[in-house]
């Protein structure tokens, strides 16, 4: 059983009885005046102790949104990534090559004549992967786009494959062996 502070002072010999009656006699008066409303109760450390908890629960409320964030970015990069890994074209070794421009700069990637015409019309898409590019299907490029458009690197707008009925350049063949 563990004895209250003024007998601990006073086994001590910090204080004398005469002067603990009189600090409980002060503390009952002091009760006495708030109850009757003759004074107001210093309430700023509890008043200070509510303010002090709702700044607490405001910055973990921020510290949790935060994370959130964090989490779901975390989530987007690996549905990214396991859209671009499941959907990717296999890479090439050809001397044709297919040019774009990524930041600037003028690159280029292995192409044949089918992903050349493919990447034109926007069937094909091109998009940055583990420091490189890869050519995935217009779709998945699509479900990026909605996740992270600074991946997507190239998509153009998809053209229909059959000419138009009034265009009058129809009957001219353009030949397989011009490079633009």
């Amino acid at each position: 059983m563990s004895i209250s502070l003024r007998d601990q002072l006073l086994k001590a010999g910090l204080v004398n009885q005469k002067q603990a009656k009189q600090v409980g006699k002060e503390k009952q008066k002091q009760q006495r005046l708030v109850h009757k409303g003759q004074i107001e109760q210093d309430d700023t450390q509890q008043r200070l102790a509510q303010e002090a908890l709702a700044e607490k629960v405001k910055r973990d409320q921020e510290l949790n949104r935060l994370q959130q964030e964090k989490a779901e970015a975390k989530a987007r990069a690996a549905q990214i990534k396991q859209l671009i890994e499941v959907s990717r074209l296999p890479k090439l070794t050809t001397e044709d090559y297919y040019n774009f421009v990524d930041d600037k700069k003028v690159k280029r990637l292995s192409v044949n004549t089918l992903m050349r015409n493919k990447l034109s019309n926007g069937s094909l898409a091109i998009v940055h992967h583990a420091g490189g590019y890869e050519v995935i299907p217009r779709e998945a490029a699509l479900k990026i786009q909605e996740r992270d458009p600074q991946r997507i690197v190239q998509l153009n707008v998809q053209t229909e494959e059959a000419a138009a009925e009034d265009d009058p350049y129809a009957a001219y063949q353009i030949p397989d062996d011009l490079m633009w």
